[in-house]
């Protein structure tokens, strides 16, 4: 049993081959803000977070599912795709990117808890049968503690971890210590649910442990490790 990670995201590759699994790794072709602009249009409503995050989860496990398929006729396996968003006072944040927005942010959680909504898709592939889909949405509560100082966020800030990810901060890294208390499960914070993606497995009749160790190699190429999709 195969797995691909329709992700470049560092993180998610780490939690998988933390649970025992050494996926392919792809890259979705998916214009996130133009999906998200579409529906919006379409419905005339704006996403709430739960609903932004499946669907964007759900185009880009189908987006990597159809290209694999043509790369590799024989792909017997799964397709896990994801995406997060970190919701804190009624505003969605997303990545930083620039260090003063980190430290406006830090500023504004200092003490506070907020939720990161984590959208999870995965698709059961093999030759000669019809792709089957099962999807969910996980949720952490995030509380950060109260006595982080102007000093520590800035020194934190200037790490320049905070600013490629959604919320601005880690919870398995140098923003760990930041954070007092996760409610939910911790592998949502970092990137994906572990507990839901292996509980979408077993609703396609798949058993977690039958994908410890799928290798990459199979497929003749490295996990690229690009930026996070």
């Amino acid at each position: 049993m195969r797995v691909c990670l329709a992700s470049t995201s560092p993180a998610r590759l780490m939690l998988m081959r933390q649970a025992g699994i050494e996926p392919l790794l792809r890259a979705p072709e998916v214009d996130e803000e133009a999906v998200i602009d579409d529906i919006q249009a379409r419905e005339a409503r704006v996403l709430p977070p739960d609903e932004h995050v499946l669907l964007l989860a759900r185009r880009k496990a189908a987006d990597v599912a159809v290209s694999l398929v043509r790369e590799l006729p024989d792909f017997d396996g799964v397709v896990v795709g994801g995406d997060s968003m970190f919701e804190i006072d009624g505003q969605v944040l997303g990545k930083p990117l620039r260090p003063e927005v980190a430290v406006a942010r830090w500023e504004q959680m200092r003490g506070k808890t907020g939720v990161l909504h984590s959208g999870h898709s995965v698709i059961r592939v093999r030759p000669g049968q019809p792709a089957r889909e099962e999807y969910a949405v996980a949720a952490a509560a995030v509380t950060f503690v109260s006595d982080i100082s102007d000093a520590e966020i800035a020194a934190y800030v200037a790490t320049g971890e905070p600013l490629q990810v959604a919320g601005a901060f880690t919870v398995d890294s140098l923003g760990g210590p930041f954070i007092e208390r996760v409610d939910g499960d911790p592998s949502t914070v970092v990137g994906m649910s572990l507990s839901t993606v292996r509980r979408l497995c077993n609703a396609l009749g798949i058993a977690w442990t039958d994908l410890w160790r799928s290798a990459h190699s199979r497929s003749g190429s490295a996990p690229d490790s690009g930026a996070s999709s």
